[in-house]
């Protein structure tokens, strides 16, 4: 049977990829600082490590086959990202394991491509797509060395399951109880969502079929490229009843970005929210087959009851 560790197993894309992988018959090591997950884990193997302790990674990961990459700081911590790539390539030569890393579409900057396809230049305009260039950069020259394998699946902003801190939660569904849809940016701008348990399938398909891809692969994930608008005709379906459009306070987050760290991370990255892109694949149906895609009213729906909102009896996930 087949090991995967992993890496950030009680953070909201961690926690769906582990599912994914325990469903499909994988043995599955969740890593944690605390090494204690999330009892939806349930089948996972509970292992303590840190990401930022080269030693107490290599050793959590002990033996694996497969080192997914799920860690991810807060905005406001993005300095330890680099160090934390560097262990866990320091664990991948150790253990002779592959690398699964979900990449983003911060790697394009500003103005954004319209239409992202795997061929599309790197042009970071903001520190932390700077960061992620580097990341990535980081990976290929260890695959180019022949040290370690990676594969990485680019995707947008992600909805669904059972974690927090994402636009979707905190901003898109954050007064929907009260009636409400709040648009981060233009409500007919086209944006690239990923729904998770889609892209986690999508990750299990690529494990699967390793003998198809390269040592160094960078393929990306074609989720749902759709507007606010869509977003918010799904959530109506959902709850059945209308909601009111109410868009995000942009001009209070610039006003106290100069004094709250946070904001000022978020405004960094605001363009996203007001330049059209999506992404598009040449690459993925040929590697896994058909690519996992749930129907964007039953994502939305699932989505709002993983953060605990109630949708009408009709309309609710099996």
């Amino acid at each position: 049977m087949t090991k995967i560790a992993i890496l950030g197993a009680n953070g909201r894309l961690g926690r769906v990829v582990a599912k994914a992988f325990i469903d499909a018959g994988f043995d599955v090591r969740a890593v944690t600082r605390t090494g204690k997950v999330p009892a939806e884990l349930k089948g996972a193997t509970a292992v303590a490590g840190d990401a930022l302790d080269r030693a107490l990674l290599i050793s959590a990961t002990q033996g694996v086959d497969i080192i997914f990459n799920g860690l991810n700081p807060i905005y406001t911590d993005w300095g330890k990202c680099l160090p934390m790539a560097e262990n866990v390539m320091a664990a991948c030569r150790a253990n002779n394991a592959l690398h699964l890393f979900p990449g983003t579409v911060y790697n394009y900057g500003s103005p954004m491509p319209q239409v992202i396809t795997e061929q599309t230049p790197f042009h970071p305009t903001t520190e932390k797509g700077r960061i992620r260039v580097a990341m990535e950069e980081l990976f290929r020259r260890e695959a180019d060395a022949g040290r370690v394998r990676t594969i990485v699946l680019r995707a947008g902003d992600f909805f669904g399951g059972t974690g927090s801190g994402g636009w979707f939660d905190l901003v898109v569904a954050a007064k929907m109880e009260k009636g409400i849809y709040t648009a981060p940016g233009p409500a007919e701008l086209t944006h690239e969502w990923a729904y998770l348990p889609d892209f986690a399938v999508a990750f299990v398909g690529l494990a699967r079929n390793l003998d198809k891809l390269g040592f160094y692969e960078a393929i990306n994930f074609p989720g749902h490229a759709v507007t606010d608008l869509d977003i918010k005709a799904a959530a109506e379906k959902a709850l059945g009843h209308k909601l009111k459009l109410s868009f995000m306070p942009w001009w209070v987050l610039r006003a106290g970005s100069p004094f709250v760290a946070m904001w000022r991370e978020i405004v960094s990255m605001s363009y996203l929210r007001f330049e059209a892109h999506r992404l598009v694949s040449a690459r993925l149906e040929e590697v896994i087959g058909e690519i996992p895609h749930t129907l964007l009213d039953r994502a939305v729906a699932e989505a709002m009851q993983d953060i605990g909102i109630a949708v009408a009896p009709s309309h609710q996930a099996a």
